[in-house]
Formats: structure tokens, C-alpha cells, sequence
């Protein structure tokens, strides 16, 4: 198995490819697929649109919602493809690595101006090991 940082690198990279050789302009649901394809090409384990149930006052609720892109079963990957982020897109990733007990994960945005602006790395606060 390989290390988080590790995974993450090769997430963020191929990432960047599906960006610099797509552009913007396409689905949400299309960037999904196809970087679902660029991290199996890259060996990883990856689930798509994982449906993921949550526990809220002894009740469980078995779609709470669906993960886009979940890496190793440790990285979190939520896609976008919109010219700028809301502030909302943080926040809901950061309550599914809550509500996954997951260490961080990625916003994507394919509809920015460059990867680089449309990349956000975020973290659990709440994580513990």
C-alpha cells in the first residue's frame, strides 16, 4: 500500500493532465470519468460515486450522499467544473472527510481558469487516528 502523501501526488497529477489535455468546458460527470480511468491506469484502487451512509442520532441514513472519487480508500476526491468555486464546495467537502473520518481531500475545479486555481487540498480537522 502506498503512503498518503503518495497517493496524493499521483491524484493531484493526474488531475493536471485531464486538465491541461481536456481543458474546460465538459461535465462534471465527464472529468469524473475519466480521471476515475487516469488513477486506475496509475494502479490505484478507486470507487466511483461511492454512496455513503451516516449515523446522526442513532439513526442511520443509508444515502446520505455520493462521494465523487474516493482514492485507496483514504483521499477524498469532489469535482467541479464551474469558473469559480462557491464557498459551499469547501464546506461539503470538508463535512464528508468528517462524516467519512477521512485525513483530507480534493476540490476540483475544471471549470477554472488554470488547475492550479481550481485545486484546493482540505482537511479534516476532526480526523484522528
Amino acid at each position: 500500500m502506498q503512503d498518503l502523501e503518495s497517493i496524493a501526488k499521483i491524484s493531484v497529477d493526474c488531475g493536471f493532465h485531464l486538465y491541461r489535455d481536456t481543458g474546460p468546458g465538459l461535465l462534471e460527470s465527464a472529468y469524473e470519468i475519466l480521471l476515475f480511468e487516469s488513477l486506475k491506469e496509475k494502479g490505484l484502487a478507486v470507487e466511483r460515486q461511492k454512496i455513503i451512509p451516516v449515523i446522526f442520532k442513532g439513526r442511520v441514513l443509508e444515502k446520505a450522499f455520493r462521494a465523487d472519487l474516493i482514492v485507496e480508500k483514504q483521499i477524498l476526491i469532489e469535482l467541479k467544473s464551474t469558473e469559480r468555486f462557491a464557498p459551499i464546495h469547501a464546506k461539503q467537502v470538508v463535512t464528508y472527510l468528517r462524516l467519512m473520518d477521512l485525513p483530507f481531500g480534493f476540490l476540483m475545479n475544471f471549470g477554472a481558469a488554470t488547475f492550479k486555481e481550481g485545486l484546493k487540498r482540505l482537511a479534516n480537522d476532526y480526523y484522528a487516528n
